[in-house]
């Protein structure tokens, strides 16, 4: 079996208060899932819509201390296991990572399996804990229950600012903390890795300055930004459309990466959440 799918983030709060974010039942309503239950040692369980397969809890503890909360998770009828770990970087400050075995990458690509979206699930789930410690919006969570793939985020920044973070390279690359190059123009190429490590890029085919951006990825569909700017704010809103089935994992790449884009703009000193 590969390694387990590992990512890690920077948490404004102590390994105390981490802690008790992961294992409090009403915290984790706030920044995990719909329903949680939580009876250490002999429950821990999360599900609900905004949790993959989450028509019943399908966890099950298997280790709890102060620094770690270990627990099996079926998924797609894997027994998976699930590790956050605790590090303390500082008195207030606490590097949370999360590991999930039976993540295989080009079955998150071929969307073969809901363990699939492991990867980019978690990425969202470890942005809005750390939006929860710093008293931010959190970002809005997946619906596992529609096919609808729509959210809507409000930018303390101007629309020509917040457009310009979506289409020039440098700046993309900068927020989103993966190479991304783009021809910035209808028919430009948008390249995940950058055009000399991607064969196949994606393509731009709606771009007004300050207002909308759409790129068609193929087979995942059509991913568009759609921006509206009052009082010096921008509503920003995200759609994905044209798919077979609904693209869940790119659907939460694409909102993950939203969370660290408002912060990019909001955050005075701003510096990634992501660990390597």
């Amino acid at each position: 079996m590969s390694e387990p799918m590992t990512v890690r983030a920077r948490v404004q709060a102590s390994v105390k208060e981490v802690h008790h974010a992961l294992t409090d039942a009403a915290t984790m309503r706030l920044w995990l899932a719909e329903h949680a239950e939580v009876d250490l040692p002999d429950r821990y369980a999360f599900w609900g819509r905004h949790t993959p397969e989450g028509d019943a809890p399908h966890q099950r503890p298997l280790h709890v201390d102060e620094r770690t909360v270990r627990f099996s998770w079926l998924l797609d009828g894997e027994d998976t296991t699930v590790e956050f770990g605790l590090e303390e970087e500082g008195p207030e400050t606490t590097v949370v990572s999360v590991s999930q075995t039976h993540f295989d990458f080009q079955e998150a690509l071929a969307e073969s399996t809901i363990r699939g979206v492991i990867q980019t699930y978690w990425c969202l789930m470890l942005a809005n804990l750390a939006e929860h410690f710093e008293g931010r919006p959190l970002t809005p969570k997946p619906d596992f229950t529609a096919s609808d793939l729509r959210a809507e985020v409000l930018i303390a920044a101007s629309a020509e600012k917040v457009f310009d973070s979506l289409i020039d390279s440098e700046t993309v690359t900068r927020w989103f903390g993966f190479p991304i190059e783009i021809e910035p123009h209808v028919g430009g190429r948008f390249a995940m890795g950058g055009l000399a490590d991607n064969p196949n890029p994606a393509k731009i085919v709606e771009l007004e300055p300050g207002r909308k951006l759409s790129v068609d990825w193929g087979g995942v569909g059509v991913s568009t930004w759609e921006l509206a700017e009052s009082g010096g704010k921008t509503r920003l809103t995200m759609v994905q459309s044209g798919f077979d089935r609904p693209p869940y994992a790119a659907w939460l790449g694409t909102v993950s990466g939203i969370s660290e884009l408002r912060r990019f703009h909001e955050v005075a000193d701003w510096s990634p959440i992501w660990v390597s």
